[in-house]
């Protein structure tokens, strides 16, 4: 991992005096040299999956390479062609943009894209040349090709990520607006560094010192530019975004005056939208003559697609239950080894407050329930739930269990009769809903998951008000898509028992 930092370090970034000698702001690199390097990972590893995979398929297709024909080179032929145009598909569709390297579902959407316009191109320049190409290669090659391109991109993501949370591999941005606005954007950024955005300087638009304690703390050690020198400041320190964040005096005048001031320079220009947790497929941009007008997809709880998440948990619950059957065997097995039953039962909260029975592998000793009242001083919760790091009631096997968080195999049995989802929010106890005040509720307007956000975001690590905003995201912002993608980091999450206790 070291050698792979050094190649991306480039320049770390200082503070030097700025020639407006109004105050001191951090210089940017003249160039994104980690960019440059990261785009030609990226590139080598899309090239060795396409090739990899046309060359399975032309194996299997026609044997070893030596046994090859004259029509087996033609087809050889023929992939290098498919091989070309899908990079330039690759390209086309933009997924190499450094706004969204490192972002995730949008990423893995554009390589989904542009494999699907690649073979389709195929299919019609095959069908007009009457070009007899086998099925059966395009069957195999197709989507081993989109398989190994999603896990080089998803390798060189958390090689990305890594590195940013090393501070490297930052866009500098200057965040211009009200205290409240400005501390919203910083502390955001500060905390999802996917965004790929180190807030290293500010601009306010109000005194610092009329804004809230808590703000003043956290702004004091950005460096502070005047509003009216905040265009010379990001020329001069070659700072690559300005942020605006909330509403500007002069409104949209002066926007579209900070545009035209930006013009030729390297920065980008960034309207921080006001619809906090609201996801980007719900936002789409239409302009009408000249007027830009944003439409905010409203949550639906019902239709086809919750339709399709039902069946698949139909699906994936009944296959899980039936392949995993020896290992839940097995686990019970060890766990009544102390005289206690193998599942525990709890009542929790389901959707629209109904109550249901949910199934885990006992865990904790048989009287665990009786010896709580004498730890709940000790609790390492986050403020309603009740959790300890070393939790003596926890049986040697059951703290195997939840560091692998096998003890919640038993849940797909829950799925399977729709009390749960495969994903969803956290499966809340009766009192941390009588707990509930306003907002917290539309948690319940969504199945319980078996795994969410809160499981792959922290877990027990999380406060109280994290997890619910965790929840509260899901719930209106939820999508087959990304529950896959939920379900694929929660598989990785298996292997590194963050928060899991």
């Amino acid at each position: 991992m070291s050698s792979i930092s050094q190649a991306f370090a480039g320049p770390r970034i200082e503070v030097v005096p700025a020639s407006t000698g109004v105050t001191s702001v951090p210089y940017q690199p003249r160039t994104l040299a980690w960019y440059a390097r990261l785009v030609t990972g990226i590139v080598a590893g899309d090239v060795a999956a396409i090739v990899t995979s046309l060359l399975v398929g032309s194996i299997v297709r026609f044997g070893p390479v030596s046994d090859w024909s004259t029509s087996s080179a033609l087809y050889a032929i023929a992939a290098a062609a498919v091989a070309v145009v899908w990079l330039f598909a690759l390209s086309g569709a933009k997924s190499r943009a450094k706004r969204i390297i490192g972002e995730g579902l949008t990423e893995y959407q554009r390589v989904t894209n542009a494999t699907l316009v690649a073979f389709g191109c195929v299919a019609i320049v095959c069908y007009l040349a009457r070009f007899d190409f086998a099925r059966g290669y395009i069957a195999l090659a197709m989507p081993l090709g989109w398989t190994l391109l999603l896990a080089n991109r998803f390798a060189w993501r958390s090689i990305l990520l890594r590195l940013r949370r090393e501070g490297r591999c930052l866009t500098g941005a200057m965040v211009v607006g009200s205290p409240d606005d400005v501390d919203l954007t910083v502390t955001q950024l500060r905390s999802n560094l996917a965004a790929g955005y180190r807030p290293a300087a500010v601009s306010l638009t109000s005194p610092l010192d009329d804004a809230r304690p808590s703000v003043r703390a956290r702004l004091a050690g950005l460096p502070c530019v005047p509003y009216a020198e905040v265009v010379e400041a990001t020329r001069t320190s070659r700072m690559r975004a300005l942020m605006l964040a909330g509403d500007l005096p002069g409104g949209r005048e002066r926007i579209r005056q900070l545009g035209w001031a930006l013009e030729n320079s390297d920065a980008e220009l960034i309207l921080v939208s006001r619809l906090t947790d609201v996801a980007g497929p719900r936002i789409h941009l239409r302009p009408v003559a000249g007027l830009p007008m944003v439409h905010v997809q409203l949550p639906q709880y019902s239709g086809f697609n919750h339709s399709l998440k039902r069946a698949f948990d139909i699906v994936a619950a009944s296959l899980g239950l039936i392949l995993l059957a020896p290992l839940l065997a097995v686990i019970a097995i060890s766990v009544r080894r102390d005289g206690g039953k193998a599942l525990f039962r709890q009542q929790r909260v389901g959707v629209g407050g109904t109550t249901f029975t949910m199934l885990k592998f006992r865990s904790m000793v048989v009287d665990a329930e009786e010896r709580r009242a004498e730890l709940e001083a000790l609790s390492d919760g986050n403020g309603v739930l009740f959790k300890m790091r070393s939790d003596p009631r926890v049986t040697p096997v059951g703290r195997r269990l939840r560091r692998s968080s096998l003890d919640e195999l038993p849940q797909l049995w829950n799925v399977l009769r729709g009390d749960m989802s495969l994903v969803g929010p956290r499966p809340p106890l009766a009192r941390e809903v009588e707990q509930y005040e306003g907002n917290e509720t539309r948690r319940l307007l969504s199945k319980p998951g078996i795994t969410g956000l809160w499981q792959v975001s922290g877990r027990s690590d999380l406060t109280w008000e994290e997890s619910v905003r965790l929840d509260l995201y899901y719930v209106e912002n939820w999508s087959f898509t990304g529950d896959l993608l939920l379900i694929l980091r929660t598989l990785i999450q298996l292997f590194t028992h963050d928060g899991a206790y």
